[in-house]
């Protein structure tokens, strides 16, 4: 498991900038504010994702994957629970794989065996059998949304859309 203390909390804020989001750094003996899973989990309030050194990179990158991948209303409101749906879930998950490409030494091979260390649940049992063979839903989301260029490289913008 990657842990945020361990990449460094400067990476994690460059690799969101572009969408707007504020990287918050905890204290270790804090609450993490915002986190719907508790514990070490990464924590979204309006535009700031609130992490501390034992937080799972996995974590912060889903919950800002989360942020990017919803609409300006839930955006606006937003508090602890992303909310959405499956395919937006979906979405959600496939572009935080796309987004540890980004953050060397991480790597989307590691972040995918991070994610089934947490416990993440596909139909295929691993996240890398769905991610490499059953995610073309997910794929086509954050295409249709213009969330990423059809190459899959991040257009490293915000879902612009109303629904």
């Amino acid at each position: 498991m990657v842990y945020c203390g361990e990449l460094g909390i400067q990476r994690l804020q460059t690799l969101v900038a572009p969408y707007g989001l504020t990287v918050v750094e905890v204290i270790a003996v804090d609450l993490i504010p915002g986190s719907f899973w508790g514990e070490s989990e990464a924590g979204l309030v309006t535009d700031r994702l609130y992490v501390r050194a034992d937080t799972p990179v996995h974590s912060a990158l889903h919950e800002a994957c989360h942020y990017i991948c919803m609409d300006k209303a839930r955006r606006q409101g937003l508090h602890t629970n992303a909310g959405g749906n499956y395919a937006e879930e979906d979405a959600v998950c496939y572009l935080q794989v796309v987004l540890a490409g980004w953050m060397p030494p991480l790597n989307p091979i590691q972040l995918l065996a991070d994610m089934d260390s947490w416990g993440y649940s596909f139909r295929l049992g691993s996240a890398r059998s769905w991610f490499e063979q059953d995610a073309m839903d997910a794929r086509q989301w954050l295409l249709d949304k213009g969330l990423i260029a059809p190459d899959g490289q991040p257009r490293w913008q915000l879902r612009t859309d109303d629904a």
